[in-house]
């Protein structure tokens, strides 16, 4: 075969699934200008999928509390369920970076209780870094973890485990203070050792600027185009509730309603004596 031949070029896609992605990759990424790709999956199928697919980070998200759980915010999840969702994930991943969330309540009294859960998200779970909301207050935490070899992604902009403090789920840094204290925050997070930035609903010019000061990569959800990467829900960018949107996802599929109509084809065939027929027979 011509070496010059198209065939004989591996596709983007194939060197992709070749080269397992980490921590410290995500930082060359940056620095080449390669954007990162980020999902948030909760078990086996959506994991291999997203493999499938070529996607560079996959998130156990604490969000898995409101998209599969049914609550109204992210407070409930436990720790445990947080590593029974991380080690499903994990059977469905090999080339993707695997980063679990802390929840709620397993990581705010300081930096010994989060090495512990850090630990058990990664011994128990199998995730590869772990992923904590907030500024000053876990500057600390993000350094005694690094030291201890563990890879951790900070997380600012609307953080969701602050809901009640913050009144709701709105857009943060919008007056000068709060974006100059944001900025401040991003650049100790990365002083203290974090390997990554996830902003969240913030101004895409203060997200910009944020990703411009740093040298480690912002992964943005609701903050504009400028990030080095972009995160999304699998269940918000798959349309899997129908009529549910918001603002910051782009729905790239209705399966919702493709799942809803499978069912009532199901349902009606089954009432009406027309399932199972002889094709299923033994």
């Amino acid at each position: 075969m011509d070496e010059g031949t198209d065939e004989a070029q591996p596709s983007v896609a194939r060197r992709a699934a070749e080269r397992r992605v980490t921590a410290p990759g995500l930082r060359a990424r940056k620095a080449k200008g390669e954007k990162i790709v980020m999902v948030t999956v909760y078990d086996y199928p959506s994991a291999l999928l997203a493999e499938q697919a070529g996607v560079d980070c996959l998130l156990v998200g604490d969000s898995v509390a409101t998209t599969v759980q049914g609550h109204s915010n992210t407070l409930p999840v436990t720790l445990d369920e947080m590593i029974y969702h991380v080690r499903m994930v994990r059977r469905g991943t090999n080339r993707a970076l695997l980063i679990a969330d802390f929840p709620f309540g397993s990581y705010q009294t300081g930096a010994d209780e989060a090495i512990r859960s850090a630990v058990r998200l990664m011994k128990e779970g199998g995730a590869e870094a772990v992923k904590l909301e907030g500024g000053s207050p876990v500057f600390e935490s993000v350094r005694r973890m690094t030291e201890a070899g563990i890879p951790v992604m900070g997380h600012l902009g609307l953080t969701p485990q602050s809901v009640n403090l913050l009144g709701g789920h709105k857009v943060q840094g919008r007056d000068d203070a709060s974006a100059e204290r944001m900025l401040a925050d991003a650049l100790g997070l990365q002083e203290a050792g974090a390997f990554a930035l996830i902003l969240e609903t913030i101004p895409a010019s203060l997200a910009a600027s944020i990703t411009a000061a740093l040298a480690i990569p912002t992964v943005g959800i609701g903050a504009g185009a400028e990030c080095d990467g972009q995160v999304q829900v699998w269940h918000d960018l798959l349309g899997l509730f129908p009529g549910k949107t918001f603002r910051h996802a782009k729905q790239y599929a209705q399966l919702g309603l493709a799942a809803e109509a499978a069912l009532r084809s199901y349902s009606d065939e089954v009432r009406q004596g027309r399932f199972p027929t002889k094709e299923q027979d033994f």
